[in-house]
């Protein structure tokens, strides 16, 4: 009698735990269809074409801590998907080999929304539009682009203005702070 009662309790151990196993690899396979299905196209990078080798931030906030304790300068460019010079700034901007090499020294932040934030849009919401902030957080509203009606506007005939601009955030981080 002793011998069934352990026989029926093993059995009744094996049974719970092939239910059990079958439930978890139940669980497994839904997860897994659940993820191939909603997948869509494969997520952009937060480069969104800018320089896929450089290190982009994802919001306004995180740049702002970021460039305060790297003590590096922040570059925000505000652009749309859809706007031709947004695209035409944005491949000249990817295939400067030299503007590629000093965004390295930045916080980058690329922005197809525009931001609340009303010191980034000194002179209107336009884009595309380049605009510097220092580690103390200040909008450099000094480093501008050619236009006197679009301050922070940059053409793909800009890329050496943009560039030098680039240096000049650099060098007033060096001189300023």
């Amino acid at each position: 009698a002793m011998e069934k009662s352990y026989v029926s309790v093993f059995l009744l151990l094996v049974a719970i735990s092939c239910a059990l196993a079958a439930k978890d690899a139940g669980k497994k396979e839904t997860k897994e269809t659940k993820e191939t299905t909603v997948k869509p196209k494969l997520p952009q990078t937060l480069s969104r074409g800018w320089g896929d080798q450089l290190i982009w931030t994802q919001t306004y906030e995180e740049a702002l801590f970021r460039a305060k304790h790297s003590n590096k300068p922040l570059m925000i460019i505000h652009h749309l998907d859809d706007c031709p010079h947004s695209q035409a700034l944005k491949k000249a901007f990817a295939e400067s080999k030299d503007i590629q090499k000093l965004a390295e020294q930045f916080v980058l932040l690329n922005l197809v929304y525009e931001t609340t934030d009303k010191n980034l849009s000194p002179d209107g919401q336009y884009v595309p539009r380049i605009l510097f902030i220092d580690p103390s957080l200040t909008v450099r509203a000094d480093i501008t682009g050619r236009y006197s009606n679009r301050l922070y506007a940059y053409e793909p005939s800009d890329i050496s203005l943009l560039y030098s601009n680039m240096q000049k955030a650099q060098k007033l981080l060096k001189t300023e702070l």
